[in-house]
């Protein structure tokens, strides 16, 4: 574990802009720099770089990070790698801790058991060991040669072998009855008390998030057997719908070929890099997830699912275009392949090669088309009731679309085979572009982008969180809208050296990352000097207290006010209200 207060000494005195222009070549664009962005195929420059702020956005594909981002995505290494390279380039010694611990969300978490023990590292212990107990296998190596996998990429992969037996991590961890076994899902006990390995007589294929850390694993039998494929339990390392087996080996990849496959099995995703195609990743034993999609998105603007023909593969892939709707922008784009009946990833580049295998790719179903076929397949569009059921069918489908030209080209479509016109189908799915919306009450929307308008300014201003009385964070602290205000004033309250690049490396898994990310690509375009802030962040209180006034006020005045405490506690907002109005408040509680 590297101190968080190194991290932060690296980012200040490191320099993102050196740091980019060594892969990208930027060129000054006013106060900041600008480049074609690497992370997405574009003609016009939409990847800004700040050099005041120290972090990079894309206005394009949303990429944004610091130094330590970019040399994470960009070269695909893991974080504690790419903290080391920034420091070895500034001849820094990089130190650990172990054991510390830490507070607050803005602070890296590290999982860790009962005893302290990081979890992290004892997967990577396990994964070790059975990368060993491999080549202590025979029969399991000709399993993977029979497969056709090299050693090579057995290697980059670190697939390994679990022996038979019940207790054979009893030769990894001497401490076999360690509860943090258990916690990462490497051991199990029955109801005896009797513990036992859960992976036996396996090939193991480690499972790594994004900074290289070992998070869990999946083990295929060896022949046949049931389950084929074994999956770590959800851990407090690792969930299923989060992490894809096989993204952090394909990142450069991805980029370099623009699109990423989506595959069942890992051998499937092994198999493909072991004859070239380097750009697939598998779900973990679970369908593809709305998280999975916004993270292949943020590498590509092209993802390909690829699933058996079969109606198993089809209703997979169902699902994967359900849970896709919603991540989609105009200019991204997912395509379907479904592969002969019999066939599957692995096989089919075993046997027809890497040039076959992609000629298939180039002809993926686009997802408007498998969507519309699919839902014409259910009905009759020879009569009125099974154009009716295609549109009821077609109508959340639509409303889930969250690009906006792609939903109006499958309106269009739909109201051509429902005989509609496009005003008519709008109208029946209650789309907003043709439904005039009720006016909306200032305050609310003021209120809505009150909380984004402040984070904004602090993080563009960071010396101004000093400036916040402690009244001022009660106020914040009293509405779940401002708590990610609140991460910043206590990032800076921690940290000498607060920087936005600081603070984006310390939230990095925070729950408030997008409106992070929102906020920091705005502080790009509206810059404000520190005296024009302040005043602005003055008046939000201002406005923050007249809002908390206001309803405590007229919660009381629908009480009947019975008792001296209820009308003192009226007497004093009425004062409080009359002031904010610039009011003289006479002794009687009136004003004048």
């Amino acid at each position: 574990m590297i101190p968080q207060s190194f991290i932060q000494d690296l980012l200040h005195r490191v320099d993102i802009v050196d740091v980019i222009d060594r892969y990208v070549k930027l060129k000054r664009a006013g106060a900041n720099f600008a480049a074609c962005c690497p992370f997405h195929s574009e003609k016009s420059p939409s990847f800004t770089v700040s050099p005041t702020k120290q972090f990079y956005h894309c206005f394009g594909c949303g990429a944004h990070g610091t130094a330590i981002s970019f040399l994470m995505e960009y070269s695909g290494l893991g974080f504690v790698e790419a903290v080391k390279d920034l420091a070895q380039n500034l001849g820094m010694a990089v130190p650990e801790e172990r054991g510390e611990q830490q507070s607050g969300l803005m602070q890296r978490r590290r999982a860790e058991g009962e005893d302290g023990e990081d979890l992290t590292e004892i997967m990577l212990t396990a994964a070790q060991f059975y990368r060993g107990a491999l080549k202590e296998a025979p029969q399991a190596i000709d399993y993977l040669k029979k497969r056709g996998l090299s050693g090579d990429i057995a290697k980059k992969f670190g697939v390994g072998y679990a022996p038979e037996g019940w207790q054979n991590l009893e030769r990894a961890f001497p401490n076999y009855q360690a509860s943090t076994l258990t916690t990462v899902g490497l051991v199990k006990q029955n109801d005896e008390g009797r513990r036992y390995d859960i992976f036996r007589d396996r090939i193991m294929f480690p499972i790594v998030d994004v900074r290289g850390n070992v998070i869990g694993f999946g083990g295929r039998v060896l022949d046949a057997g049931e389950p084929k494929y074994l999956n770590s339990p959800e851990t407090p390392l690792f969930e299923k719908g989060r992490e894809l087996y096989g993204l952090y080996q394909a990142r450069r990849a991805i980029r370099d070929a623009g699109r990423v496959i989506v595959v069942e099995g890992y051998m499937d995703v092994v198999a493909l890099a072991q004859h070239g195609v380097e750009y697939a990743v598998a779900t973990l034993g679970t369908a593809t997830t709305p998280m999975h999609v916004q993270k292949l998105l943020r590498q590509t603007d092209e993802i390909v699912y690829c699933f058996d023909g079969d109606n198993a593969g089809r209703r997979a892939a169902w699902r994967a275009l359900e849970n896709s709707l919603g991540q989609l922008a105009d200019g991204k784009q997912v395509r379907f392949l479904f592969l002969p009946q019999g066939e599957d990833p692995d096989s089919y580049v075993r046997q027809h090669g890497k040039e076959n295998f992609e000629k298939l790719l180039n002809e993926a179903i686009p997802l408007s088309q498998f969507m519309i076929n699919t839902l014409s397949l259910q009905v009759d569009r020879n009569t009125s009731e099974g154009r009716a059921r295609l549109l009821q069918e077609a109508k959340p489908l639509i409303k889930e679309i969250s690009a906006p030209m792609l939903s109006l080209m499958l309106r269009k479509q739909l109201a051509e085979l429902a005989g509609f016109t496009l005003q008519e189908l709008d109208v029946e799915f209650q789309i907003k572009s043709h439904i005039k919306a009720a006016p909306q009450h200032p305050k609310r929307e003021a209120a809505v982008a009150q909380p984004l308008r402040l984070l904004m300014l602090l993080l563009g201003n960071m010396a101004l969180c000093k400036k916040i009385s402690e009244f001022q964070v009660g106020l914040l602290a009293e509405s779940p809208d401002y708590a990610p205000v609140l991460e910043v004033i206590r990032f800076v309250e921690n940290y000498d050296q607060a920087s936005v690049a600081a603070f984006l490396e310390a939230t990095r898994d925070s729950p408030y990352e997008s409106m992070f990310r929102e906020a920091q690509s705005r502080i790009l375009t509206d810059v404000m000097d520190a005296d024009a802030a302040e005043l602005d962040i003055q008046s939000i209180f201002r406005n923050i207290e007249i809002q908390k006034v206001t309803t405590e006020y007229e919660q009381l005045m629908g009480k009947t006010l019975r008792t001296e405490e209820d009308k003192a506690q009226w007497r004093a907002l009425d004062r409080r209200l009359a002031e904010f109005k610039g009011v003289v408040v006479t002794e009687r509680g009136g004003s004048k």
